[in-house]
């Protein structure tokens, strides 16, 4: 007997951000190509198209002819409006009637302000972008904001940050419907993380600020980024570029807010990252990135990402934000000879 299709409902509305529909529909629509039973409908209040920040969207019907069948998952986008005011009435009308309804209601991005304001986040974890955790917080102290997550299962109600971790929230509820091999090649067919590591302040050394203007220090970062495996001590990086040890670290701390031994352990962490995430080995990973061994690496890890070496790699193979035994057995196999990882689990447990 062929299952019942779950049915995705997108609530549009004038000024959201297309990515935050567009993204986790392209993940269902592929999971439907590789076999899982999916459906979706984009609606808005008043059956509409909306203009987003990017463009117009297609919508399919009102949301009120939604309520004629079963839905399993509402998926509310965001805006930049709603991280600063109340959620439109085109929002928040139609969320009313849909929410109850609903199997699970998602946010994506400042979505979760409107599920805030519609009380569905009372007591419960969420997150949000980055840049609007506090705010989310100051507004709605009854949820408990996890500001560093890339997405947040609380019993039937799901949040994610920024923008494209939308696609990483599809992604989770692919796995919890479907199992992790089908996610797996919805990530693969996507060329997408089946889960990032880490949290959203996971950035890219060199992407953490606006570039050096001092062509000295944008030659060091340069050097650094080039080769994460050489010698990068402070005085050696002091003589390649013609300064004062004194004067390359206060340029490091006023320009990056880093000192010159914090930038380089982030830019081997990245390169280790890369390379654990190719399938290579803990050890050889350390070596190539410039660790010398693993433990400094683990220690590094710990420091800026939470998770072991051997964790980190293993959670290529699942969503789930935790890697541990009873979230991925994969990933309790590969994590077995290193120490648990570091940081709360924060995935739904």
């Amino acid at each position: 007997m062929t299952a019942q299709p779950r049915h995705i409902v997108f609530l549009a509305f004038d000024g959201m951000r297309q990515l935050d529909v567009t993204g986790p529909l392209e993940v269902f629509a592929t999971a439907r190509e590789l076999g899982a039973p999916y459906r979706w409908t984009v609606c808005s209040a008043d059956g509409a198209d909306v203009t987003t920040a990017s463009g117009r969207l297609a919508v399919d019907s009102r949301a009120d002819a939604v309520l004629l069948g079963p839905i399993d998952t509402v998926v509310v986008p965001g805006s930049a409006e709603l991280a600063t005011g109340p959620a439109p009435r085109a929002l928040t009308a139609p969320l009313a009637e849909l929410a109850p309804a609903a199997g699970r209601v998602a946010s994506v991005c400042t979505g979760a302000f409107a599920l805030a304001e519609a009380g569905l986040l009372d007591g419960r974890r969420a997150t949000t972008h980055w840049r609007h955790a506090a705010a989310l917080a100051g507004r709605f102290p009854r949820v408990r904001v996890e500001p560093d997550a890339i997405h947040v299962r609380d019993g039937r109600v799901l949040t994610s940050a920024g923008v494209t971790a939308g696609i990483d929230l599809a992604l989770a509820l692919v796995e919890a419907d479907a199992g992790a091999a089908l996610a797996r090649d919805v990530a693969r067919d996507l060329v997408v993380f089946m889960q990032r590591p880490g949290g959203q302040s996971q950035f890219s050394a060199a992407l953490r600020g606006p570039a050096p203007r001092h062509d000295a220090l944008r030659a060091v970062l340069d050097a650094v980024s080039a080769d994460p495996a050489g010698d990068h001590s402070v005085p050696a990086m002091a003589a390649r570029s013609g300064l004062s040890v004194r004067h390359l670290t206060r340029l490091f701390r006023d320009r990056l807010g880093e000192s010159p031994a914090g930038y380089v352990e982030a830019a081997r962490v990245e390169a280790a990252q890369a390379l654990l995430a190719d399938g290579e080995a803990v050890t050889a990973a350390a070596l190539r990135s410039g660790f010398g061994g693993d433990e400094s690496m683990r220690r590094a890890f710990g420091r800026r990402l939470g998770v072991t070496p051997s964790a980190y790699r293993a959670r290529f193979r699942t969503t789930a934000t935790g890697a541990t035994a009873e979230t991925a057995e994969t990933a309790a196999t590969a994590a077995a000879a290193e120490t648990p990882p570091i940081g709360a689990d924060r995935a739904t447990r």
